[in-house]
């Protein structure tokens, strides 16, 4: 009988061997054919501006955030480590 973690390794096994290398050349084949070589260049870029518009909304999320933590606790004052 087989334990549970032999059953996982080989469901992964299974996995890694559907989803190599050779389905990625297949999967980009077939979305070459599907949408033809101009629309792969057009889509890639506009892949890359969504994600960073992405950024630059998560960048502005974290600095509200921090300036509203900075009101909440206040400005740190300055220690001094002289004594």
């Amino acid at each position: 009988m087989r334990t549970n973690y032999q059953q996982q390794k080989e469901n992964t096994m299974f996995l890694s061997e559907i989803f190599g290398p050779d389905l990625l050349v297949v999967v980009i084949a077939c979305a070459v054919l599907l949408f033809g070589g101009a629309a792969i260049p057009k889509f890639a870029r506009h892949l890359g501006q969504s994600k960073s518009e992405f950024e630059k909304g998560m960048k502005s999320v974290k600095e509200i955030t921090d300036h509203d933590a900075v009101k909440i606790v206040g400005p740190s004052a300055p220690t001094d480590s002289s004594d």
